[in-house]
């Protein structure tokens, strides 16, 4: 919209009035911070500075965004600049990674990415590490350690959408997998943070009862005794058609068996729901968990309705039941991304 210059009575107040609050309000409706454009963010938090790391977005290979408060983020120069070569080689249509998911293990960062194309299974996580999320630590540098487990048409799972966690005994595992098989487990050592050999075993923990499993995006926290199993039920990146959901289930032991507030197991359809979408936000989902001392926040995706159907990022303080089971809150308001990318000290490589 194109601004002119007009000459305008400087002798009436109630006009002066009227124009200053008529433009406050243009003002307000012109410069207004959209929602923030995200898909499967995963959030981890280093000393107080809170980090999200996403699906690639307007060109960038992935999306990072740091934040000291929840509410405000700033996007930081992405991890990658462009899809590796050894990636491309073997997954030609890859133009960006999806759904990262973040772990601090053994002193590094461990960053999973997802390499694949639409509704293939010829997939691939790949693994790149670094000592320090802050760009402003003189020892940030990015290295790619390249592939930590593939999928080929005709396997029994799918090699996206990694989430680490480590147990109780300081075991550290890797749920995946998307349709297909449905959602897997592989046990990671933790001083290369891939699988102990190359031909783990992967064992299934959550599967749909019937065709085509729409069940992915898994992600495991430990509380009271028991571990959760968040996935999402169904289709995303549909715009206001999506019908994603957030389901959950529990196990005593991390590799399962999980099983729903009704006692109903997830491999057998199992789940309890979450969070599912209302009259604005349709399907929200691939969600990541933050325990901030103690408080917990689902942090997830969902799409507008009130802005043609585009992916905007929600954090939801979650409860618990008196029997345990999570209870999304409302989401906080003034999500804001301000100002472009921080350039890292020193300049951004990512080693082969």
């Amino acid at each position: 919209m194109a601004l002119r210059y007009a000459t305008l009575p400087s002798f009436h107040p109630v006009f002066w009035g009227g124009f200053l609050a008529a433009s406050v309000l243009l003002s307000s409706a012109m410069f207004a911070q959209p929602p923030i454009n995200i898909h499967d963010p995963e959030i981890v938090k280093q000393d107080d500075v809170y980090y999200i790391f996403s699906t690639g977005w307007r060109g960038m290979v992935l999306q990072t965004l740091r934040s000291n408060d929840l509410r405000t983020w700033k996007r930081l120069e992405p991890v990658f600049s462009e899809v590796p070569a050894w990636v491309r080689a073997e997954i030609p249509r890859c133009r960006g990674f999806w759904a990262p998911g973040v772990h601090y293990i053994n002193g590094r960062y461990c960053l999973y990415y997802s390499a694949s194309s639409f509704g293939s299974q010829r997939s691939l996580i790949g693994l790149a590490t670094n000592v320090t999320l802050d760009p402003a630590d003189p020892n940030y540098r990015w290295t790619d350690e390249g592939k930590v487990i593939e999928s080929r048409e005709g396997m029994a799972f799918n090699a996206i959408d990694a989430a680490i966690v480590t147990d109780r005994d300081g075991r550290v595992w890797m749920t995946f997998g998307s349709f297909w098989g449905g959602i897997m487990m592989v046990k990671l050592d933790p001083e290369t943070g891939k699988p102990f050999k190359d031909n783990p075993e992967v064992m299934p923990l959550a599967r749909r009862a019937a065709a085509p499993n729409a069940i992915e995006a898994p992600y495991i926290i430990f509380r009271q005794g028991y571990y959760y199993l968040f996935v999402s039920f169904d289709h995303c990146c549909r715009g206001v058609e999506s019908d994603y959901k957030i389901m959950v289930g529990r196990s005593k032991a991390v590799t399962g068996l999980y099983v729903d507030a009704e006692g109903k197991e997830m491999l057998k359809g199992g789940g309890t729901l979450v969070l599912e979408g209302d009259k604005r936000w349709k399907g929200p989902g691939h969600n990541s968990v933050l325990n901030d001392r103690g408080m917990f926040y689902l942090v997830h995706h969902a799409y507008d309705a009130e802005n043609r159907g585009r992916p905007a990022l929600h954090i939801r303080p979650l409860t618990w039941t008196d029997h345990g089971w999570p209870r999304a809150g409302a989401s906080l308001e003034g999500l804001t991304s301000v100002g472009g990318f921080e350039p890292s000290v020193p300049p951004r490589e990512v080693q082969p």
